[in-house]
């Protein structure tokens, strides 16, 4: 799935939705890591700190938690 620059949604928002229907349907299963905010920028072509904001939205909604230096993970079912 890709991100649209042009929509009104920002970046980061459209990031956060696409992670979360990957947690949803079970790509990004329960207590495994996701990738990192600079794997994500590099994936879908957007700067760090957008992918990082992006995080921050994802734990806001419980969908993941982070471990300082050891990456985020997806809250456990």
């Amino acid at each position: 799935m890709s991100l649209d620059p042009q929509s009104a949604r920002p970046l980061y928002m459209q990031l956060a939705d696409v992670i979360a229907a990957k947690i949803a349907t079970g790509e990004f299963a329960p207590d495994r890591m996701i990738p990192t905010p600079a794997r994500l920028a590099e994936e879908y072509g957007i700067a760090v700190l957008t992918a990082r904001r992006a995080m921050r939205e994802l734990r806001e909604r419980g969908l993941i938690i982070t471990v300082p230096g050891k990456g985020s993970y997806v809250t456990p079912g």
